[in-house]
C-alpha cells in the first residue's frame, strides 16, 4: 500500500449467480474487511467466498491495493447516501446535525461493535493516506458546519470540528466498551454544546 493511497465476516454468503463478479468481490471483501481487518483477510480468502476466479480480481480491480480503496470508496458513498435518506425525515438543522450520531448508534449494534471502518483502515496502515478516508472526514465536518450555519450560528467551523471529535471519541469508546452508550452520551454533549451556541 502506497504512502497515499488515492482511488483509481467469517461464514461464506452464498453468490448470487444472476450478480457480476466485480459486486461479489466488492460485498464480500467489504463484509471480511469489516469483520476481520482488512490486513487479515488474503485474497484467497475473498475470492473463495466471493465464488469468484482469480482472474476476475485482476480484471476488474487489479490488485488487492484497489480493491480496498473500492471498499472504503463504496462505503463512504453508502455512508453518504444512508445520511441523506434519514435527513430527509429529520427535523431542523440540528437534528439531522445529531442524526450521525444516532445512524452510529445503528450502526455499531449492526457491526458487533467494531467501531468506525475508516480509523480502523488508517489504523491498520499507519502512514498511509486513504483518500476516500480524508474525504469522507471532510464531508462530514463540512454537512455539519453548513447545517450549523444555517442554524444561525457564528463561527460553525469551529464548532463542526468539536463535534466531529465527539463523535470520533464516540465511535472509539462504543467499540472499546462494546456498548452504544459511549454514543449517546457524545449526542447528548453535542446537543448542549451547540445549543450554548444558538442565537
Amino acid at each position: 500500500m502506497s504512502p497515499t493511497a488515492q482511488p483509481s465476516a467469517a461464514t461464506a454468503p452464498q453468490a448470487e449467480p444472476s450478480s457480476r463478479p466485480a459486486d461479489r468481490l466488492l460485498r464480500t471483501a467489504a463484509k471480511l474487511f469489516a469483520s476481520q481487518g482488512i490486513r487479515a483477510v488474503g485474497i484467497d480468502q475473498i475470492l473463495r467466498e466471493a465464488g469468484v476466479a482469480k482472474a476476475s480480481l485482476y480484471s476488474t480491480y487489479g490488485s488487492k491495493d484497489a480493491l480496498v480503496l473500492a471498499y472504503l470508496n463504496d462505503l463512504d458513498q453508502a455512508d453518504r447516501n444512508r445520511w441523506g435518506q434519514a435527513a430527509t425525515e429529520a427535523g431542523d438543522e440540528i437534528d439531522k446535525i445529531l442524526l450521525f450520531f444516532d445512524l452510529a448508534t445503528v450502526a455499531a449494534t449492526a457491526r458487533d461493535f467494531r467501531g468506525c471502518l475508516y480509523a480502523n483502515a488508517a489504523t491498520e496502515f499507519p502512514g498511509v493516506e486513504f483518500e476516500p478516508v480524508a474525504a469522507h472526514r471532510r464531508w462530514l465536518v463540512e454537512t455539519i458546519a453548513d447545517l450549523l450555519a444555517g442554524a444561525g450560528i457564528t463561527e460553525p467551523n469551529n464548532l463542526a470540528r468539536q463535534i466531529q471529535l465527539l463523535y470520533d471519541g464516540a465511535l472509539v469508546g462504543s467499540k472499546i466498551s462494546r456498548s452504544v452508550e459511549p454514543i449517546t452520551q457524545a449526542r447528548a454533549w453535542a446537543a448542549e454544546r451547540i445549543a450554548t451556541k444558538l442565537p
